[in-house]
């Protein structure tokens, strides 16, 4: 085969693969957009959609963080307070 040829064949292919890539596209494109119309969230809402996710995304990480400090709390009161006992029972048993 000379080089001409082997360039054809490529070129074709890849114009065929570049044809294939955009009919996929369109299809994806499609159901996105029908899904989304499912949902009731026409294509003009993107910017709304997105900035309701966003403080969802927000919403969400604050609530973990104070689930973090509660849980922190928590085991703060109970060590201080299992210390508490410990030294009053120690300062208890000191006295008698």
């Amino acid at each position: 085969m000379r080089d001409d040829d082997i360039r054809t064949i490529v070129t074709e292919t890849l114009a065929e693969q570049q044809k294939l890539q955009e009919s996929v596209d369109a299809i994806v494109l499609k159901a996105v957009v029908s899904v989304l119309a499912a949902f009731g969230i026409e294509d003009d809402d993107r910017k709304e959609v997105r900035a309701d996710l966003q403080h969802l995304r927000r919403w969400r990480k604050g609530i973990e963080q104070a689930q973090s400090y509660t849980f922190k709390a928590v085991i703060t009161v109970i060590v201080t307070g299992v210390a508490g006992a410990v030294l009053l029972g120690i300062k208890v048993m000191l006295s008698k």
